[in-house]
C-alpha cells in the first residue's frame, strides 16, 4: 500500500504544483514524505484493529 501511495503522489503532486508556480522539486519531497507517512500510519493502525478485535 505504500508503494503504491508513493507512486501515485509522487507522479500527482508536482504536476498539481507547477501551475501553482510552486517549485516541485523543493515541496514535492515534503509533501510525498507527509502522504507516505500518514498512509502507512493508516495501514498499520487498520492491520492492528483487524487482527486485535
Amino acid at each position: 500500500m505504500n508503494i503504491i501511495a508513493a507512486a501515485i503522489s509522487g507522479t500527482v503532486i508536482p504536476f498539481k504544483l507547477k501551475p501553482l508556480n510552486i517549485y516541485p522539486a523543493v515541496a514535492g519531497s515534503v509533501i510525498l514524505t507527509t502522504v507516505t507517512d500518514v498512509v502507512v500510519f493508516l495501514v498499520f493502525l487498520g492491520l492492528g484493529a483487524i487482527f486485535l478485535v
